[in-house]
């Protein structure tokens, strides 16, 4: 059994718990720690889907625990908590990752929407830190890897709550980071920053534009953010990791000046214009309701690169290579105010 909070050797296995586990960036996290021979309980609403995913986590060399829960429910984010240790014994790393979506003008959302975004990408994460901490202090340590999104850094038009919400985790998980460390607590928060991904989140997200809405600026698959988390759980002591430039460079921009971002997001209204794709919507929705989906990749895998060679290059690097990435980023930001073609304008989803 690792020592919890500290970087995992590969000739000892891990238990892991992640939220969200059935699909998408879950899922493809799921497989890449069973890969290396971890224990994997999966969270989700779908019985079907975290049954299917379990056995897929088997199949790929792991243990697996699938548990049914709604992770806006306390009650049912404790019983993972408990479950688990029931199976397994312990948990080294908890992964919040579920999240939701509507797409939509503020204006056109219904309350209700706006609160159960708010209920499982933020309030569900506060759940996950929560109800796992005890357990964590008692074992002496832990890691944590909250899966908020690089629109954390700087919002986008259409998304405004998902938005808000994965900025409440960022802001979340700085405050429970500093508790940790006041406290003398072995507990690691890490924060994962994800630019678009091609994941089902698109498929199922409820949209109010008419038309499936479609990742902005470059897409990258779920593969890539599964493999930062598995680094993230390897190196716990990393405040966070972006996942693709286009979310770096996002960041940088918002720092540099968030009034030069309002404009270059809104000329032409391309912002606006990305997140309409030409794919019919049929009032495909997860938002209360599960789907039973069990894909990691979604609708744009055509569209999507095969990794992110900045998150492999840079982001998993040491401290001084980062530094002097980020200089240069923030010289190609400097010269470079409006890329070229659609695709690198912009960032999105989670």
């Amino acid at each position: 059994m690792p020592v919890t909070g500290m970087p995992h050797a590969c000739s000892e296995s891990m238990i892991i718990v992640i939220t969200g586990g059935s699909s998408g960036i879950g899922k493809a996290t799921a497989l890449a720690f069973a890969r290396r021979g971890d224990s994997v309980v999966i969270a989700a609403r779908s019985k079907d889907a975290v049954e299917a995913a379990a056995n897929e986590v088997e199949a790929a060399g792991g243990r697996a625990l699938a548990i049914v829960a709604d992770v806006s429910r306390y009650d049912d984010v404790q019983r993972v908590v408990d479950e688990a240790l029931a199976k397994f014994g312990a948990i080294d790393v908890w992964i919040n990752n579920a999240s939701v979506a509507e797409w939509s003008f503020i204006e056109t959302m219904q309350p209700d929407d706006m609160r159960r975004i708010v209920e499982v990408d933020l309030v569900g994460t506060m759940y996950g830190c929560r109800a796992v901490l005890p357990h964590f202090r008692q074992r002496g340590g832990g890691t944590i890897v909250n899966v908020a999104s690089a629109l954390a850094d700087r919002a986008i038009p259409l998304l405004s709550t998902y938005c808000a919400a994965k900025a409440g985790v960022k802001s979340f998980s700085d405050a429970l980071r500093m508790e940790m460390r006041a406290t003398n607590a072995n507990v690691d928060v890490v924060v994962i920053l994800p630019s678009s991904i091609n994941t089902p989140f698109y498929t199922w997200g409820r949209s109010l534009l008419g038309v499936r809405p479609h990742p902005v600026s470059v897409i990258y698959p779920s593969r890539a953010v599964a493999d930062a988390i598995v680094w993230a759980a390897d190196h716990p002591k990393r405040r966070e990791v972006f996942v693709g430039i286009m979310g770096k460079l996002l960041s940088l921009g918002q720092r540099f000046s968030p009034e030069l971002m309002d404009a270059y997001m809104l000329q032409r209204h391309e912002m606006f214009r990305q997140q309409y794709s030409v794919l019919a919507d049929h009032g495909e929705s997860n938002l209360f309701q599960t789907n039973g989906e069990t894909r990691v990749n979604g609708d744009f895998t055509d569209d999507a690169r095969t990794t992110s060679l900045y998150t492999r290059a840079v982001e998993t690097k040491p401290r001084w290579l980062r530094a002097a990435a980020a200089i240069g980023l923030v010289w190609f930001v400097y010269c470079r105010a409006r890329p070229r073609g659609s695709r690198d304008k912009g960032v999105g989803g989670g």
